[in-house]
């Protein structure tokens, strides 16, 4: 009963729809009363031989209201209670979704997104039908139960009904044991799907690399071993589940026989009449579904729980990065200042970053480069706020990052990253993703500097072509250029690239280098790269060696110092001679 603690809130919030829900589950447990009890006099009537025509049109009538009322409340409940459910499975979704995009890398380094997808998915599915089925099974049990055993127990015997209620604390103890394993064998039965379900993401996604290694079967064997562990736990489940049933039915079944034994010795003595004991079975009859409900309750409740503990634990994960109080609500403009002393990524005691100090004017340009892993990209990461806890600070127009509100300082950024991603959308809509109401101008202008409208317009569709998951239509350097139109088309105060013209060729690169030169004038330019083409036109280059500034100056300047900027600048220079035939 634990979740339904944990849901009060929501309860409380839908309290109307549930005590509408719950008020005609009332009146229909009040009208389920009324077929026993005329079956009964009719039965007696007839024994009787005083039963006439009239009187039995009566007491048909009288079924065929209680029949119709019963279907328009227990249409009504429904709506009540299922449509509650409902929207709580819609604000626990919305909960969650925008608790991910509040959540720094590191949670997504973390978690898997299999993971995250299990969460929205199966476990709101069981947390809704707590909220529904859950709801419903414990009310109408109680109700009905309750109404059947006080009409036994007042209209007809309460001896015969503390008899045939004998075998009840057998029901209790048992479906409350069978609930204990249940909610840990779910949990585990959830745990194998999410991991299943993270194993099918990330295989789609790399199906290109799957086919490229020749590793179709050896990953059918993966996701083989996954479901079957799926199957396993959830058969573990169905084991307890399936007790359920056999147990109720087991003591109904002792209920009737109980009944009908002393209820025979009762119509004998005198105490009742036949016509009551065929009422007493018939309300009997009425108790299965009460039974039997508690133990579908005890199943559904245990899932819910094992869920929402699943769900709660997510949404309680620390957001990382949080607005401080007061924070700036414009956008940052002006020169950069970066001074950090000492970097670690969280959970990790490994220096990133050491005594990295530069500062950058004003629509300057900066380029970053070093070694793989020389901590470019994460120079970057904490430039957009996505990590915080260094030593140091980093300020843009005199002011520490960490005082803007994190919406405002990311809307300075137009961010190209290392790794592209486009939706699964017309090339338009992709390219105007962070703009939607941006004109067809101004996007096709985006393309242009960006080098790909002539290529956009080689499409079938031009601008209208849908690219596919991710991109997957497009070649590496179509969706580069299109994610650099991307940025391009916000026109921001600060624009980075991040090794975002590596799947170009070189005159394509020269191309968008001196558009990006012409149409961003007064603005800010980051650029990290591996080919030094990219950079050498920049007012500031620093070179980046275990985490820490190796050399630092202009193009002309690192030329004339040995260092490895010179030496990878002439290394690059003759492989290009090379490449053309020199």
């Amino acid at each position: 009963m634990k979740v339904f603690r944990d849901l009060a809130w929501f309860f409380k919030q839908e309290k109307k729809a549930y005590l509408s829900g719950i008020f005609m589950l009332f009146l229909v447990a009040i009208l389920q009363l009324l077929p026993p009890r005329v079956i009964g006099i009719v039965a007696d009537e007839i024994g009787a031989r005083t039963l006439t025509l009239g009187k039995l049109g009566l007491w048909i009538a009288v079924l065929i209201v209680a029949g119709l009322l019963m279907y328009v409340f227990r249409y009504y409940w429904r709506i009540y209670i299922f449509g509650a459910s409902v929207k709580l499975a819609r604000i626990l979704r919305t909960r969650l979704y925008e608790h991910f995009t509040k959540m720094s890398s590191h949670f997504y380094q973390r978690k898997r997104i299999g993971d995250l997808m299990a969460h929205a998915t199966n476990d709101i599915q069981a947390i809704q039908q707590t909220a529904g089925s859950g709801v419903l099974t414990l009310v109408d049990s109680l109700l009905t139960g309750g109404f059947v055993i006080i009409a036994m127990a007042t209209t007809i015997s309460w001896k015969l009904t503390l008899i045939a209620l004998l075998p009840m604390p057998i029901i209790a103890l048992l479906t409350n044991w069978y609930g204990t394993k249940l909610h840990a064998r779910f949990k585990k039965a959830q745990e194998a799907f999410s991991f299943l379900n993270d194993k099918t993401q990330e295989s789609i996604s790399g199906i290109k690399v799957i086919k490229t290694f020749g590793q179709e079967k050896e990953d059918i064997n993966d996701f083989k071993k996954l479901s079957d562990e799926v199957v396993e736990k959830n058969i573990a489940v169905a084991k307890v589940d399936s007790l359920y049933d056999p147990t109720i039915s087991a003591c109904v079944g002792i209920s009737f026989f109980l009944s009908i034994g002393f209820g025979a010795k009762f119509v004998l003595d005198g105490s009742i009449t036949l016509g009551d004991l065929i009422a007493f079975n018939t309300y009997l009859g009425l108790l299965i579904w009460p039974m039997l409900a508690f133990g579908w309750f005890f199943n559904i409740v245990e899932r819910g729980s094992a869920s929402y503990d699943r769900v709660s634990r997510l949404l309680n994960e620390k957001i990382d990065i949080k607005d401080h109080e007061h924070a700036i609500i414009e956008s940052p403009k002006g020169n950069i200042e970066v001074n950090i002393a000492k970097f670690c990524y969280p959970d990790n005691e490994k220096t990133v970053l050491k005594n990295i100090k530069f500062t950058l004017g004003q629509g300057k340009t900066l380029g970053i480069v070093g070694k793989t892993g020389a901590g470019k990209t994460s120079l970057l990461k904490l430039l957009l706020r996505e990590f915080e806890g260094y030593e140091g600070e980093i300020r843009i127009g005199g002011k520490e990052i960490k005082e803007y509100r994190l919406n405002a300082l990311r809307k300075a950024f137009g961010y190209v990253p290392q790794e592209h991603f486009l939706f699964s959308a017309s090339i338009k809509e992709n390219i105007a993703f962070a703009k939607p109401d941006a004109s067809e101008e101004e996007i096709h202008l985006a393309a242009k500097i960006a080098a790909v409208h002539d290529d956009i317009l080689g499409f079938a569709e031009g601008y209208d072509t849908v690219v596919g998951e991710r991109g997957v239509s497009l070649s590496g350097g179509q969706k580069q250029r299109i994610s650099i139109a991307r940025a391009i088309l916000l026109n921001p105060e600060i624009l980075i690239l991040d090794d975002s013209l590596s799947a170009v060729d070189a005159k394509t690169e020269e191309t968008i280098l001196a558009s990006l030169k012409e149409n961003r004038q007064g603005k800010t330019t980051i650029i990290t790269a591996h080919r030094l083409s990219a950079i050498q036109h920049a007012d500031l280059i620093i070179v980046l060696d275990e985490g820490k500034i190796a050399q630092q100056g202009v193009h002309k300047t690192l030329m004339k110092e040995d260092g490895w900027y010179k030496d990878m600048y002439l290394h690059q220079q003759l492989e290009a001679l090379v490449e053309h035939g020199g």
